[in-house]
């Protein structure tokens, strides 16, 4: 009599090895993938940053129009120009470190991030003689569902707005998920930050279309349909970054050339 081949012992041996396999095929994959993963995200950070700034040109690649952008760090609480923290800084999860972030209390966090990072990276377009011609500033902040993650882009003047765009958000598609439909986005440019008090920022969302002949029309951007608390959230991650604990003190000595 042949012998039972379909015991509990080999199956479970049988089980474990394929887990084994499996596990060791997952883990290759993943080592081997990583490097492609790392400039896939970098190219999509880039990619991101041109929008924001309106650089375009089909013929060029994102690596070569991103020549004209130069990468700063800055730290909040000076306004000034540093040195990046670390190797390969990463001000998202910098703003949970300790040495690297801090804690935000709840009257001053505005855009309900709860951590920010003390240095933050910035990008310039200067021109030949060294101005700079355009800032692209990373801000995020809460919506309704998640925290929108994008780029605000301002003229040399450090208060038109070039383009704003969110590369990451789960808002809800036709409503707070407006913010990547093109006709939201192209009502940005040309708005301004800043009126006379260039550390409080005038510029919010508001219910309706914007008459342009109305009084302050510019520091106004029609708010998205259906979507209170998303536009909510978009008018204060907006002012808390343009504001006193945001890239207001960096603004105010880019100004001054004291940056």
């Amino acid at each position: 009599m042949s012998s039972n081949n379909d015991t509990i012992g080999k199956t479970l041996t049988v089980t474990i090895l394929l887990c084994v396999i499996c596990s060791v095929v997952v883990s290759a994959a993943a080592v081997m993938l990583k490097p492609k993963q790392v400039a896939n995200k970098d190219l999509d950070r880039k990619s991101n940053i041109l929008a924001a700034a309106g650089i375009a040109d089909p013929s060029k690649s994102v690596d070569e129009l991103f020549k004209q952008i130069t990468t700063r760090y800055v730290d909040l609480d000076s306004g000034k120009f540093v040195e990046a923290p670390v190797a390969n800084y990463d001000a998202r999860k910098a703003a949970k470190d300790p040495q690297l972030g801090e804690k935000l209390g709840r009257s001053e966090d505005i855009a309900s991030i709860k951590y920010q990072a003390k240095v933050m990276p910035v990008y310039l377009v200067e021109s030949g003689d060294g101005s700079i011609e355009k800032v692209i500033l990373p801000v995020h902040g809460y919506g309704l569902w998640s925290t929108l993650y994008g780029f605000l882009a301002l003229e040399g003047d450090l208060n038109t707005v070039v383009g704003l765009g969110f590369y990451s958000h789960a808002e809800t598609p036709g409503l707070g998920g407006e913010v990547d439909n093109p006709l939201w986005k192209a009502l940005w440019p040309g708005k301004k930050v800043y009126a006379d008090d260039t550390s409080d920022p005038e510029i919010h969302l508001v219910k309706g279309s914007v008459d342009p002949s109305t009084p302050n029309a510019e520091y106004k951007v029609d708010a998205l349909s259906g979507a209170t608390l998303t536009s909510n959230g978009v008018t204060h991650l907006i002012q808390f970054w343009m504001g006193k604990n945001g890239y207001a003190p960096f603004l105010n000595n880019l100004r001054a050339g004291e940056a």
